[in-house]
């Protein structure tokens, strides 16, 4: 292992990098479904020979490393699979964009409701890129594929298991990590989507460091290490393995400060930078799919004239702050940083069903009070439902408080907002 700089980057340092990042040309896909938000986690099967001798690099060196990463062309396989500790998979669904209230999406192959499938269990996707404005990724399942394709002006997704199609159109010359006007935003899933959305919360509150080398798919790798200083946070820590030779992030690992199996942990297993071939991104609707064209679902209804319901569009899951959401309506952020926290109104202003409400039966009523923690303070009364990594509190009077961060952390937010 090779006696790597692990002396931590101020907030200063790494600002001015990061800014210059944002300059570079991304690799990630257009509207590839991915996960918002620091839900996914994963155990991939990495080729492992041992840690290469590298030449020593500062934590600063290296992110400079990811930032002047220029690769544009790329194909692969990479995996990714999903430890929130939740009692039940589609809980979530309520959470994501894309779900309607019953926590169903559209009914269409929309990019945005393929989002399910990646937070649990675990998931194979192949990604090719060539350039800005070609992109291709698939999930492969057992009998099935779905895929999103990016070829110049247009954006298709194609889900084999149920013979749908979405069309989106994007404007020439659209940058790759912004996605179309009409391709659903925001969404992630390589390695290099998640270390992106790391790498911009670091700051004052955040450590980084470089703690050794590793092989992730046969490249030799330096590792980052993120970590955060704020008290209160559920993320213990980032670890992100740079191909030594052009700065790509090759796997992104997010730990949990409880510990125990990582929360996010999305690695290549197998990665070539050759320029992929023209066809991978060809698409044609199979004859007798179903297509949906964008401008179908922006009316907000979907086939059954039923209302769409979704979070901000600004929602990005960004680790660990969630500023992205202080402009959106009905939203307040609490906080910076790793521990910050999103306040929420629900329309109504009512909290969940309570027992002798007559709103929910016994039973379900029981099934709800188990899945989370009864809690109280200034604000007045609520529950905290917790996964290993963003907990949520529900008040009686009709507020949500999210976040990374601790049940105690959600209570002193509630209550400071009173």
């Amino acid at each position: 292992m090779a006696p790597n700089d692990s002396a931590e980057t101020t907030g200063e340092a790494t600002g001015t990098v990061v800014g210059r990042r944002k300059a570079a040309r991304y690799i990630v896909p257009v509207a590839v479904a991915g996960v918002a938000a620091a839900t996914i986690g994963l155990v991939p099967a990495l080729a492992n020979a041992g840690d290469p001798d590298l030449p020593k690099i500062s934590a600063q060196e290296l992110i400079e490393k990811i930032a002047a990463s220029d690769e544009e062309q790329l194909s692969g396989t990479f995996k990714i699979s999903t430890d929130l500790g939740l009692p039940l998979d589609g809980l979530a669904g309520s959470f994501l964009p894309g779900a309607d209230g019953d926590g169903k999406g559209a009914g269409t192959a929309a990019p945005q409701d393929k989002l399910m499938e990646l937070t649990s269990g675990t998931h194979t996707l192949r990604v090719a890129v060539d350039g800005p404005e070609k992109q291709r990724l698939s999930i492969l399942g057992k009998a099935s594929e779905y895929s999103v394709i990016h070829n110049q002006g247009e954006v298709w997704a194609y889900d084999s298991k149920s013979d749908e199609v979405y069309h989106a159109e994007a404007p020439e010359g659209a940058d790759a990590g912004k996605g179309a006007s009409k391709a659903p935003k925001d969404l992630s899933a390589t390695p290099k989507d998640f270390a992106e959305q790391a790498l911009a919360a670091v700051g004052d509150a955040t450590s980084v460091t470089v703690d050794g080398t590793a092989q992730v798919a046969g490249r030799d790798a330096y590792q980052l290490v993120i970590k955060p200083k704020q008290d209160g946070s559920t993320v213990g820590s980032v670890r992100i393995a740079v191909d030594a030779e052009n700065g790509v992030p090759l796997k992104f690992t997010l730990s949990a400060a409880s510990g125990g199996k990582a929360v996010v942990d999305a690695g290549f297993t197998k990665v070539d930078f050759a320029k992929p071939a023209a066809s991978s991104f060809d698409f044609t609707p199979p004859k007798g799919a179903k297509v949906t064209e964008a401008d179908e679902l922006e009316t907000g209804k979907d086939e059954k004239g039923a209302a769409r319901k979704a979070l901000p569009e600004q929602f990005s899951g960004q680790i660990p702050g969630l500023e992205g959401l202080a402009d959106s309506e009905g939203v307040n952020v609490i906080g910076k940083g790793w521990t910050s926290v999103a306040a929420i109104e629900i329309p109504g202003g009512k909290g969940l069903p309570t027992a002798g409400s007559g709103d929910v039966p016994a039973e379900a009523q029981g099934f709800l009070d188990a899945l989370g923690d009864k809690v109280t303070g200034k604000f007045g009364s609520g529950t905290v439902f917790k996964t290993r990594l963003v907990n949520a509190l529900v008040t009686d009077d009709g507020k949500v408080y999210v976040g990374a961060v601790t049940k105690d952390a959600l209570v002193r937010a509630a209550d400071g907002a009173k």
